[in-house]
C-alpha cells in the first residue's frame, strides 16, 4: 500500500505506519520480530527487564531481523516508602492474605519495574535499536543526549496537549498521543487526574495542532477503521496493543486470554491497585472489591509487591480474580492469528477503508 503521509515511514525506516505497542509482560521478542519483518515497527517492552535480560532479548531480535525495532522504557522516579500508607494497604489486603494462608510480610516481592538509567542506556548503545520510546515523560537529559549521539530516534507518550508540547521541547522526534481508551498504564506525567484524560478522538487532532513533530495515535485502535480514522485526524501513524494480545507470539497468560475472549466494550476500567499508577484492566474481583482506585495504594510500582502474592496463590487454582488483566476498551479487536498475519490484515483493512474515499 502507498501511504500518503510518509513522515513516520522515513523517520523509522518502516513500510507501514503501525507500531506494535510495547506491553510489559505480554509482548515478546518473537512478536517484535514478526511485526517488523512485515514492515511495521515491532517493540520490545523493557520496563520489567534487567540490563542482562534486555541484552538477551535484543540479541534474539538482532539475530532474527535487520529491520528497525523500538525499545520501550518507563521513566518514573523511584518512590519513597511511606510507612503509614504501606501499613494501611497491608491492612486492607489482610482478609485476602488470611484466605490464602499467606504471612503478613508475603507482599515484599513482585515484578520489578525499573526506570531507564545508565546501565540500561549502555545496553541500548551497545545494540543501537532504531527507536527508543519512553512512558511517563523523559529520562535525564544526559542519557537522552547519549541516544541522540548514537543517532537513535527518541519518542514518548503524552496524554494531553501540555505533555505533548513538553515532550517536543525536550527534543522528542515524535509523540504518541495516548487516549483514555488505551490498555495498560497511563503515560501521564504532568497531571495525575485520570478523570480529565481525553479520549483518542478528542486528543489526537488537538495534539496534531499543537506540535510540529509527527503524532502517533494510541487507544481503542484495533482494525483498519480505527487506523483510517486516526490518519484522518492528522496522526502520522498508530500504536496498537490489545489487538496483539491473543497472537501466539504474545506472552499473555492463559487465564488472561480467557478473560479477553469474554470481554466487551464495558469490561474495563482504570485502576491503581495493581501497581500504584492508573492502568486499564478488565474488571475482576480484586478491582471490584478493593478499587478500582484506592488512595491507600502505595506509590508506583510498590503496590505490585502486595498484590503479587495473591495472584501467585490464586492463578494456579485457575482463578484470574487477582491478576492484572490489561486491556484497552476494544478487547473484541484482539485476534487469534500470528502477529505477521495480523499486521498484514491491518494494512489490508486500512487500504480498503481509505479506498472508499479515494
Amino acid at each position: 500500500m502507498k501511504w500518503h503521509d510518509r513522515r513516520l515511514l522515513d523517520l523509522f525506516g518502516i513500510d507501514h505506519p503501525i507500531l506494535q505497542a510495547p506491553m510489559a509482560g505480554a509482548s515478546s521478542p518473537q512478536m517484535a520480530i514478526a511485526a517488523s519483518e512485515v514492515g511495521g515497527l515491532g517493540s520490545i517492552a523493557a520496563a520489567m527487564l534487567t540490563p542482562e535480560t534486555l541484552r538477551s532479548e535484543l540479541q534474539l531480535v538482532q539475530q532474527a531481523t535487520g529491520r528497525p525495532i523500538n525499545v520501550n522504557f518507563f521513566v518514573h522516579k523511584a518512590p519513597i516508602m511511606d510507612a503509614g500508607r504501606e501499613s494501611r494497604w497491608r491492612e486492607r489486603l489482610s482478609p485476602y492474605y488470611r484466605k490464602f494462608g499467606l504471612s503478613s510480610d508475603a507482599g515484599t516481592g513482585g515484578p520489578v519495574r525499573a526506570p531507564f538509567d545508565g546501565a540500561l542506556c549502555e545496553v541500548v548503545l551497545e545494540y543501537k535499536p532504531k527507536v527508543v520510546s519512553f512512558h511517563f515523560g523523559m529520562p535525564d537529559a544526559a542519557l537522552v543526549e547519549k541516544l541522540r549521539k548514537a543517532k537513535i530516534v527518541v519518542i514518548s507518550s503524552a496524554t494531553s496537549v501540555e505533555e505533548a508540547r513538553w515532550l517536543e521541547q525536550q527534543g522528542c522526534d515524535a509523540v504518541i498521543a495516548q487516549g483514555v481508551e488505551a490498555g495498560g498504564h497511563r503515560g501521564m506525567f504532568l497531571n495525575d487526574d485520570i478523570a480529565r484524560q481525553a479520549g483518542t478522538m478528542a486528543l489526537v487532532p488537538q495534539v496534531v495542532d499543537a506540535v510540529r513533530v509527527p503524532v502517533i495515535a494510541a487507544g481503542g485502535i484495533g482494525d483498519g477503521r480505527g487506523i483510517a480514522a486516526a490518519l484522518a485526524l492528522g496522526a502520522a501513524g498508530v500504536q496498537i496493543g490489545t489487538a496483539f494480545l491473543l497472537t501466539p507470539e504474545a506472552r499473555t497468560a492463559p487465564l488472561h486470554r480467557v478473560a479477553l475472549k469474554q470481554a466487551n466494550d464495558n469490561s474495563t476500567t482504570l485502576t491503581n491497585i495493581f501497581t500504584g499508577r492508573p492502568a486499564r484492566s478488565i474488571v475482576n474481583r480484586y478491582i471490584g472489591e478493593v478499587g478500582p482506585m484506592s488512595p491507600d495504594a502505595p506509590a508506583f510500582p510498590l503496590a505490585a509487591g502486595a498484590s503479587h502474592p495473591l495472584r501467585a496463590a490464586s492463578e494456579p487454582k485457575g482463578s484470574s480474580e487477582f491478576m492484572p488483566l490489561w486491556s484497552g476498551q476494544a478487547p473484541t479487536f484482539a485476534r487469534e492469528m500470528p502477529t505477521a498475519a495480523l499486521m498484514a490484515r491491518l494494512v489490508e483493512e486500512t487500504a480498503a477503508v481509505l479506498g472508499r474515499f479515494a
